[in-house]
């Protein structure tokens, strides 16, 4: 692997609706990791409208987490668009994206983070290869994430069988070269990764552990997201098969 410019600043994305009660510990837990393992970094949470007491619990918080730096999605709200809202203004050069309700471990995080200074353009995490571990993983979502990762294995032809998870990490070089981002909802979370294996950046795969949350609700309805997951899937199915490589990075 060819050596990249060292990176200097690491922006973590957070997308958070209605997550009062989860920030506490995620935030905390994050900015102590991050500090004991010298990780420059920004924690980037993005209020996505909610009407909890999300953006009072961010402005205290910011007396105490000197890098976090909070900000307000005005519209039009979901997933995905908070997601990007965040992308658009994050300050570091390589990003991960973390959900608000502590589901995501920050030492895998950090681990990113070196992969990413080693050369790698992405690092994608797996629960579901030799290490990864998922604890208390409802059921029905379980058997629907399977399906579509084994799906969306087969389709691209690549050994990535986890990905529909949201989080993962990128040189902000990636991130431009993905745009435009469609996704307005939870398809982000295969539109950024697939578009990033087909357009030709190096990436690698780790093992990651996810924990499923203590409080609140989770937001993916599996209901709503189908349709638009194969919308997204299909888009870049045909960008990988049909483009004649026009959009492949330089």
């Amino acid at each position: 692997m060819s050596a990249s410019s060292t990176l200097t600043l690491y922006s973590i994305v957070i997308p958070a609706r209605d997550e009062q009660d989860s920030l506490p510990h995620t935030l905390t837990d994050i900015f102590e990791t991050f500090s004991r393992g010298e990780v420059p970094h920004e924690i980037v949470v993005v209020d996505d409208g909610s009407r909890d007491r999300t953006w009072e619990v961010l402005q205290e918080l910011k007396l105490r987490i000197p890098t976090l730096a909070p900000v307000q999605n005005p519209g039009p709200h979901g997933f995905g668009r908070a997601v990007l809202y965040g992308l658009n203004h994050m300050r570091g050069d390589a990003c991960a994206i973390m959900m608000a309700d502590a589901s995501d471990s920050p030492a895998d995080a950090v681990r990113y983070w070196r992969l990413l200074n080693e050369g790698w353009e992405c690092v994608f995490g797996s629960r579901f290869i030799k290490g990864g571990e998922v604890i208390d993983y409802p059921r029905v979502k379980l058997f629907v994430n399977r399906l579509a990762n084994f799906l969306v294995r087969i389709g691209f032809n690549i050994p990535l069988n986890d990905t529909t998870n949201a989080f993962k990490a990128y040189r902000r070089t990636v991130i431009d070269g993905c745009r435009p981002l469609m996704a307005p909802h939870f398809n982000l979370t295969v539109e950024l990764p697939l578009k990033a294996i087909v357009r030709g950046y190096r990436w690698t795969v780790i093992p990651i552990s996810w924990r499923n949350r203590k409080y609140g609700e989770a937001k993916l309805k599996i209901k709503e997201m189908g349709s638009r997951y194969f919308f997204i899937c299909a888009y870049v199915w045909l960008e990988k098969y049909f483009s004649r490589g026009d959009y492949r990075r330089n």
